[in-house]
């Protein structure tokens, strides 16, 4: 197996699905760029993904969209545009870091909290529970393994005790669907032939590096935003959210050395090259 064609599954899977040049770059950014002062060449963009076959016009386009809607802020520098992450890219993708790069174990003390949403105003009030941490158990009413810090004046907050066994099969009903199970088992078919390939003796090119780490944090991301991220407690062994997390948690530190000599040497902000990255780039995945 070449180096090249230890991308290939991976890069079969994105090219796979619709068009997302949008997402991989807020990705891109999120991941790699803001750890290292958060601004970047339009150059050294369309070269990275140039590398993934998505051309010039579609990036162009995509960097277009965001600015207009308030994901990325242009910075023009003679010729040269620049961009960075603005307000709301980064407020989105600092919420989206912690559920990515530090998960959700943690301790469960045997209670769920139940919501009772007001009639008449279910729809607000559900988008708004859910942005807490809730899902539906039944019309009207929604649950948590945790107290939201939502306020809102109508909805009724209850506490219920529950047995392990028994929230472990709620668990199964309300939390862990299976469409979530199979966003799991297709990202652990993806980029597991890329640890068997490193287990093997196979090397990336540092560019390789850099388009492996892009591509897992992105399809991992795309699962894990839709997982609340139970206490163990309350998740099955079989569970494939855990086995894709430890996946990340092998691969990343096994990209991160790679795809940074890469950055060193070509990426640029209207300064020159790229700073170091921050200390906490080497903690993600660790906790």
């Amino acid at each position: 197996m070449s180096a090249s064609s230890v991308l290939t599954p991976i890069l079969g899977h994105l090219r796979a699905e619709p068009s997302r040049t949008w997402s991989l770059i807020i990705t891109l950014y999120g991941d790699a760029v803001v750890p290292r002062g958060g601004t970047l060449w339009l150059g050294t963009l369309l070269e990275i993904f140039a590398s993934l076959e998505i051309g010039g016009n579609v990036v162009r386009t995509a960097m277009s969209r965001l600015a207009a809607d308030g994901w990325l802020e242009r910075l023009r520098v003679g010729r040269n545009a620049y961009y960075r992450l603005a307000d709301k890219g980064r407020a989105t993708f600092a919420d989206a870091a912690r559920r990515i790069y530090q998960g959700g174990s943690h301790d469960w003390d045997g209670v769920l909290y139940l919501a009772v949403l007001p009639d008449g105003q279910r729809d607000a009030a559900r988008a708004t529970m859910e942005a807490a941490g809730y899902a539906q158990l039944a019309p009207g009413v929604m649950i948590a393994v945790a107290r939201g810090d939502a306020a809102n004046a109508g909805i009724i907050h209850l506490r219920a005790d529950a047995d392990a066994d028994d929230a472990r099969r709620l668990a199964r009903q309300v939390w862990l669907p299976e469409r979530l199970a199979a966003g799991y088992r297709r990202f652990l078919a993806s980029f597991t032939p890329l640890r068997d390939a490193f287990a093997a003796g196979q090397t990336l090119s540092d560019l390789e590096a850099l388009l492996a780490r892009l591509l897992l944090v992105h399809e991992y991301r795309r699962v894990v935003l839709h997982d609340k991220l139970l206490p163990d407690a309350l998740v099955p062994d079989e569970w494939p959210g855990l086995a894709a997390r430890a996946l990340c948690a092998e691969l990343y530190p096994a990209l991160l050395p790679g795809s940074e000599r890469w950055l060193d040497k070509h990426a640029l902000n209207p300064e020159g090259k790229l700073p170091p990255p921050d200390i906490a780039l080497a903690e993600r995945f660790r906790v």
